[in-house]
């Protein structure tokens, strides 16, 4: 029996709301957007990646109506459905109803029917007094998260919030080596994808609605990546110079290492310490007719891949919180702890640590983070310089999430031997 969109949602979403073996949508999700069918998965993909966004808010709406929680977690991941459906969505409400209650049949939750719909039904009858009740948490965050925003960012910290629950829509790269931007938008409209360049920008194209990549013009002739428009701009970081020793390290999924090799010749080893992941690297590589030499290895540890050689530049992508993403990774929300970061920051330190003897002198290592927490960001790299005499900070910028993700950037230069 085929599944309806609604009911591949739940069943993606079930896992991350278990709380006992909770699991990322990258590990549910691809395998059931393959179940859908073509012209319900754009739907199956904004329910599931919308209730997540807004889940936290969700929970705090329908939690006055539950005596307790459901113990299957493919029934909560309904009644969440059906309200980012009667909230957030131009769904009509009875179909919003009627399709998650025959969601819930179809999956063997016959005798929770009763309860989704009654729920489903007190919330539109006392949708204002549940909204007003539950207004703290409109910002869909935990706690831990919220309270860390409003130290780092006072000013900001709502707008931060309220980015991350946002649609993020499609932003593409041009490769430099195939194709102008101008051109490839020409492309665009001529195929009817509405689309415009970005500012500041100068390979960048934002589409006005999701779009399958697959179909775009010249996708399989590598004339196109997708790739944020704030990522994009590391690239102007890096002061690259044609024929320099770069060293990307860790790599993987290749958007930064495709940008650098678009627009300059360059001795580049892309490394990454996971083997499916830098598999990746390879196929995009490959799809836009690019190379670079590439190597399973985890960077902390030069004395196992290093030649020896020092590198003009070295690019650090550094593993992260992920918080500048959350649109995008919704997820992230469920699954990081708050005792998560300072683990993170350690992995950060000690990579930091282990590549910059690897850089020349006069050389430039560029650290990049998409998180918006300082201990990540400004306080990791001035912990750095600190214990380091021969490092100077030549450039610092943090770009908060808005219509593009959060992004922290900062270039450090090697003292002359």
């Amino acid at each position: 029996m085929s599944l309806s969109a609604r009911a591949l949602a739940a069943l993606a979403l079930a896992p991350l709301l278990d709380q006992r073996q909770a699991r990322s949508l990258a590990a549910t999700l691809p395998e059931l957007q393959a179940r859908c069918a073509p012209r319900d998965r754009a739907l199956l993909t904004e329910m599931v990646q919308g209730t997540a966004r807004q889940g936290i808010y969700l929970q705090a709406l329908i939690a006055p109506l539950l005596r307790h929680s459901p113990a299957d977690a493919r029934v909560t991941a309904l009644l969440l459905l059906g309200l980012y459906q009667l909230a957030f969505m131009r769904v009509p409400a009875h179909a919003a109803l009627q399709e998650t209650v025959e969601a819930a049949r179809s999956l063997g939750l016959e005798r929770s029917t009763g309860l989704i719909n009654a729920l489903l039904r007190r919330y539109q009858r006392e949708s204002d007094a549940l909204h007003l009740r539950a207004a703290p948490w409109r910002h869909s965050h935990p706690v831990w998260l919220a309270e860390r925003l409003r130290q780092d960012w006072p000013e900001q910290a709502e707008a931060i919030m309220a980015a991350a629950n946002d649609t993020p829509r499609l932003c593409l790269r041009v490769n430099a080596r195939r194709c102008r931007r101008d051109d490839y938008l020409t492309h665009l409209h001529a195929a009817g994808i509405a689309a415009s360049t970005v500012a500041d920008a100068d390979d960048a194209i934002l589409l006005e609605q999701a779009h399958d990549v697959s179909s775009l013009p010249f996708w399989q002739e590598g004339w196109v990546s997708v790739q944020d428009a704030h990522a994009q701009g590391i690239l102007a970081c890096l002061d690259l110079q044609p024929g320099q020793r770069v060293l990307d390290a860790c790599a993987a999924p290749g958007g930064k290492t495709a940008h650098m090799l678009e627009h300059f010749d360059l001795d580049l080893l892309a490394l990454d310490q996971d083997a499916q992941r830098l598999q990746r690297v390879a196929d995009n590589l490959g799809r836009l007719g690019l190379h670079a030499k590439l190597q399973q290895a985890d960077a902390r540890q030069p004395a196992s891949w290093w030649d020896g050689q020092p590198f003009a530049r070295i690019l650090l992508d550094a593993p992260c919180s992920g918080t500048g993403v959350l649109r995008r990774h919704p997820d992230i929300k469920f699954l990081r702890r708050a005792d998560d970061i300072d683990k993170i920051v350690q992995v950060q330190r000690e990579l930091l640590n282990a590549l910059w003897p690897l850089l020349a002198p006069g050389g430039r290592l560029t650290y990049v983070t998409c998180s918006v927490l300082h201990a990540e960001n400004q306080e990791q790299i001035a912990a750095f310089v600190a214990q380091h005499s021969d490092a100077r900070c030549c450039l610092e910028q943090a770009w908060l999430p808005d219509e593009h993700d959060g992004f922290y950037v900062a270039a450090l230069v090697k003292a002359d031997a």
